[in-house]
């Protein structure tokens, strides 16, 4: 077993690659070839589990930075879908939606980051 701020493996780190891109534990063991029962025991040990969780996190920060980038352009598109005089009202009611879903979603954000600044300032 490694120590604190040790690195893991190279298997342990294909494994977990294999992991983050394979639908099962047995197609990722299978993936880096080892034992799904090996795969299974790695995933009890603190450091696997710490690793593999902050690759995880990197494919979410990732995938967010994606889908930042083209937010503006998905805006703009249901917003001229919706003000088309061609587009079908349904599709038009559907942009309206998605963005009033949008608007809310923003607010119900803005009031939980002022709620937990109030209370980390408490704290």
């Amino acid at each position: 077993m490694t120590g604190h701020g040790q690195k893991l493996s190279r298997k342990k780190e294909q494994a977990i690659a294999a992991l983050l891109s394979q639908p099962s534990i047995g197609g990722a063991a299978k993936k880096v070839g080892i034992a799904e029962k090996t795969l299974f025991r790695w995933l009890q040990l603190d450091e696997f589990q710490r690793a593999y969780k902050n690759a995880r996190r990197q494919v979410i920060d990732q995938t967010i930075a994606q889908i930042q980038s083209v937010m503006s352009e998905a805006v703009r598109t249901l917003l001229n879908v919706m003000s088309d005089d061609a587009t079908p009202a349904s599709a038009k009611v559907s942009a309206a939606r998605a963005l009033l879903d949008i608007g809310f979603k923003v607010v119900e954000i803005e009031d939980l980051e002022s709620r937990i600044e109030k209370i980390e300032k408490n704290l």
